[in-house]
């Protein structure tokens, strides 16, 4: 009887969210398996996405099956295996060599066919259609968000992501510890040890909770975004969030 590998992967990816949990995943499949009178020599976790090429667990396991420790692989889907063409193009180079002589997935049917290799490389072909396509369309919203003057990114210290409206709004707690750290900035009296002082003794703490250290305090107050605007990829954009400070108050402040 044929040996099989049992390979599960799950990513963070927002497209691999809907995507059983690794536990879940390897519990379906043992029972898939014992359904099928399957022998699985050897269980292969990965929690990366299979966007691009180089993943170090599936890689090992496709060494050692070329090595000849197994015939077959068990995976949830095609898509667990390959969402880019290099990995998709070495799965059906291996089914060519005899490397691989069974593929058992439970939401997909395949056979060492070319009508097979050619239903598998169709559902290679889709996953790596849908992570492009999903790449594309995150590049648009971006650009999106950009016109319309969203920094598309976490907001700033003063500043939070409201949630349901996916923008940026002030901080109810910290927005006005912020704009007096700008006030005592502007008097060219407190050096930035001392506005981390300050900022310490008024409870103005980062996000996490923890002190503000200098050198975010020198970003925040070099920061474009408190005067209404603010630098993506290089370029400036005009956001449409409320300004702390106004732009002169920012330059009078350097002089």
């Amino acid at each position: 009887m044929k040996k099989f590998f049992l390979y599960i992967r799950k990513s963070t990816d927002e497209d691999d969210r809907q995507v059983l949990s690794l536990e879940a995943q390897e519990f379906e499949l043992n029972e898939f398996a014992q359904r099928e009178h399957l022998i699985v020599v050897e269980t292969f976790r990965e929690s990366q996405t299979a966007k691009c090429p180089g993943r170090p667990i599936f890689n090992q396991m496709l060494d050692r099956m070329e090595r000849g420790e197994a015939e077959g692989i068990l995976a949830w889907h095609p898509d667990r295996l390959a969402r880019n063409s290099v990995d998709g193009g070495r799965i059906v180079f291996f089914i060519d060599c005899e490397h691989i002589t069974a593929l058992k997935f439970p939401t997909f049917w395949f056979e060492a066919t070319p009508q097979g290799k050619f239903m598998l490389s169709i559902a290679f072909g889709q996953s790596k259609y849908f992570v492009d396509n999903l790449s594309e369309n995150t590049k648009r919203g971006l650009r999106q968000k950009l016109r319309r003057g969203e920094w598309p990114g976490w907001a700033p210290l003063g500043y939070t992501n409201d949630i349901l409206t996916h923008t940026i709004i002030k901080d109810k707690e910290r927005f006005r510890l912020v704009r007096k750290l700008f006030e005592l900035y502007a008097t060219g009296a407190y050096s930035m040890k001392d506005l981390q002082n300050t900022a310490i003794s008024i409870g103005l703490f980062g996000k996490s909770g923890k002190v503000t250290s200098v050198s975010l305090i020198q970003h925040t107050l070099s920061n474009p975004f408190y005067y209404g605007v603010f630098r993506y990829n290089g370029e400036m954009h005009q956001g449409k969030h409320e300004p702390m400070i106004s732009k002169n108050f920012l330059i009078n402040a350097r002089k």
